[in-house]
């Protein structure tokens, strides 16, 4: 069998994005998933030919006719369930080893990503995250490690950037130096911006799309430099593991 067909992939990508944000432009939609201009002209043209979306005014913005908006298997994030399901196993077994709260998380929407599932060890003290909690896209360990993945440039990765409260003071500059670190070591690391007195190591999955991302969070200070590396290590083996739809091997 011949790979996905990459065009397909994209269409329903485009199909899914407009169920779970609403009617976009052209650009919102490019931006959202790395399309060219054109290349997301010539894709809502065909699915507009074939009576998916329509063209909302005012605005020149795409939305999905009445029947695509009833389609609910589109609001499934690109298999986020089937893809939270695989990860449960791999998630405990990383948290009761690491002993941190780990959590996956899907973009779903241009301003959000949202918890997904989450895992904790059994130890007597530990963090729990709470059930569906949503964050600033950009915002996090997880928002720098998803925007590394996604490959975002400066404009876009400033547009995530300037809605996020932190606890702490973090300027721009800094943030795109640290998006470019997550890059280059394959996890990014939010020590307090986000949330203070708290630690958190990320891995970003840009496949399948929306996009999807792997967290594990300790407490400030429980853990030394190296300790924090090597939790990012193990996070981002199991993110690969995730990705390549493997388990046998992960988090031991």
């Amino acid at each position: 069998m011949t790979g996905p067909v990459r065009s397909v992939s994209l269409a329903f990508a485009i199909l899914r994005l407009l169920a779970d944000a609403g009617p976009l432009t052209l650009s919102d939609i490019g931006r959202s998933l790395g399309l060219s201009p054109s290349s997301c002209l010539n894709l809502l043209k065909t699915l507009a030919g074939e009576g998916a979306i329509e063209r909302a005014e005012p605005g020149k913005r795409y939305r999905l006719t009445a029947a695509w908006q009833a389609a609910a298997l589109l609001r499934d994030n690109g298999g986020a369930a089937a893809l939270a399901e695989r990860a449960r196993p791999l998630m405990l077994r990383f948290a009761q080893r690491s002993e941190a709260a780990v959590g996956l998380w899907a973009a779903v929407s241009r301003e959000r990503m949202q918890l997904l599932a989450h895992a904790e060890s059994d130890a007597g003290m530990r963090l729990r995250l709470a059930d569906e909690q949503r964050q600033p896209l950009g915002g996090g360990a997880a928002g720098r490690a998803l925007a590394a993945a996604q490959g975002v440039d400066a404009r876009e990765l400033a547009r995530r950037f300037a809605p996020v409260r932190w606890q702490a003071a973090l300027d721009f500059d800094t943030y795109a130096a640290q998006v470019r670190e997550a890059a280059a070591r394959g996890f990014a690391i939010d020590e307090g911006f986000a949330h203070r007195g708290v630690v958190t190591v990320a891995a970003g999955l840009a496949e399948p799309r929306p996009g999807f991302c792997l967290s594990a969070s300790i407490v400030a200070g429980s853990r030394s430099a190296a300790e924090i590396e090597a939790l990012g290590d193990g996070l981002r083996q199991l993110r690969d593991a995730l990705g390549a739809g493997g388990v046998a091997d992960a988090g031991r």
